[in-house]
């Protein structure tokens, strides 16, 4: 790869996505883009009290917020999401009632994942679940989540850009691994 990477991260809560990303931002000497929802929550927002037209317009809020990010990041990224999550996202919360708009929303961020050099996916159920207060600690919950990603990264992620992080808790394994991946 001659030009800095653009790599996102994807996959449930508690996989290790923001700490990987961390590491690997900070080896390729590239900027970590944050993804939003973590400080929303962390700032009192509640999902569970959206109506769906809220929260379709949050994760819509949220993926612009990330599209903007990742546009002006010149020279590479690490993105502690993919496109492909916010799709995840969509379906995940029941999103999916409206048949068109649903089919345009999966679109855009299918044609947002074309700007990735890798989508690393990061596998459930290695790492515990840590009660944090922020995200769900159901391992049910988070596996669904996880079986919608993974199915839109089969669908609609280019050929060959999906790279699958080690299941290991070593982080050091986990950052060698994406490390080769990327040549």
């Amino acid at each position: 790869m001659t030009s800095a990477p653009r790599i996102a991260l994807s996959g449930s809560a508690g996989t290790g996505k923001t700490t990987l990303g961390r590491a690997l931002a900070a080896h390729l000497g590239l900027p970590f883009l944050e993804e939003g929802m973590r400080a929303r929550l962390e700032a009192g927002l509640d999902l569970h009290t959206l109506a769906p037209p809220a929260l379709a317009e949050l994760i819509e809020e949220l993926w612009a917020e990330q599209d903007a990010a990742e546009r002006a990041a010149d020279g590479g990224f690490v993105a502690d999401r993919s496109s492909l999550d916010y799709a995840a996202f969509w379906l995940h919360y029941g999103l999916y009632h409206d048949e068109p708009s649903t089919e345009r929303f999966v679109e855009r961020m299918a044609a947002a994942a074309r700007r990735y050099d890798g989508i690393a996916l990061c596998p459930w159920g290695v790492l515990s679940l840590d009660a944090d207060g922020v995200r769900s600690t159901n391992p049910w919950v988070q596996l669904r989540y996880q079986v919608v990603v993974e199915g839109l990264l089969e669908r609609y992620a280019p050929a060959g850009r999906v790279l699958r992080v080690p299941a290991s808790e070593l982080l050091e394994r986990r950052v060698a691994a994406l490390l080769e991946a990327l040549g």
